[in-house]
């Protein structure tokens, strides 16, 4: 039995997932962490702060915030607990910390825990060695109006995979509202879009002369990620110290 700690419960992602966990013989949610512990009835403990829990944990899944990121990593090492990382919005200063951690605990790290978005950047990184500089890339992210960061991970994410599929030669762009030029060829375009309750689309097109290449994942609920969590969470428990992600996960799936 896997014994989790879901940081962020009571958030969207922690509801979902502890829904989802009820149909794995394997997962025990055992306890969660939230600044609102009321908010839902949930069949666990809910603490507000890490250094209270009690429980036996083998990992945490987090879906909170950057701000508890020292508190989280804190507890981990503490206690030699893995880790899945999924919140988004993190500084380089957030990076570092997590490298810095990983030196000593095993950490799954992603923006993104959808398979399908994944195997979408395997693509991407596909179509950007064969089409090359020869055509224009952007990248287009779609999610609902309470998400706080824009772009989003996962849009920085596949940006990133395509950029050092050319050798770090591109150059992000995320407003062209303040240059009147012409779009260079060294450029990624990144655009966001807000609103409703949509749980996440990111395309990506690959405009050449007289053709279009588009690479899209829908999600269609926030099941996908959860699931992702929690294949991610199976993953990691007995991993050696070290950041892994889902190209590593689904290197061992194939």
């Amino acid at each position: 039995m896997i014994n989790i700690l879901m940081s962020g419960c009571n958030g969207k992602m922690g509801q979902v997932i502890s829904k989802l966990a009820a149909n794995f013989d394997n997962i025990n949610i055992a306890a969660g962490i939230s600044r609102q512990p009321d908010k839902y009835s949930n069949p666990y403990p809910v603490y507000t702060d890490y250094q209270y829990v009690q429980e036996k944990i083998d990992v945490v899944i987090d879906f909170s915030n950057p701000g508890v990121l020292p508190e989280l990593l804190e507890f981990c090492k503490n206690n030699e607990t893995a880790l899945v990382l999924a919140t988004t919005g993190l500084s380089q200063e957030d990076y570092n910390k997590v490298s810095a951690a990983a030196e000593s605990l095993p950490i799954f790290m992603s923006a993104n825990m959808s398979l399908g978005i994944n195997v979408l950047i395997e693509l991407a990184r596909t179509a950007a060695s064969k089409l090359g500089l020869g055509f224009d890339i952007e990248i287009l992210e779609k999610h609902h109006n309470e998400k706080k960061d824009a772009p989003s991970g996962t849009a920085l994410m596949i940006a990133n995979e395509i950029n050092q599929q050319l050798d770090h030669s591109m150059n992000f762009i995320y407003d062209r509202s303040q240059s009147r030029e012409k779009r260079k060829n060294s450029e990624i375009g990144i655009s966001a879009i807000r609103g409703g309750t949509i749980p996440g689309e990111h395309s990506v097109f690959f405009a050449g002369k007289d053709e279009i290449v588009e690479l899209k994942h829908t999600a269609l609920s926030r099941d996908v990620f959860g699931m992702g969590a929690i294949k991610a969470a199976e993953y990691i428990v007995n991993k050696q110290k070290g950041i892994y992600d889902m190209k590593s996960m689904l290197k061992e799936m194939i």
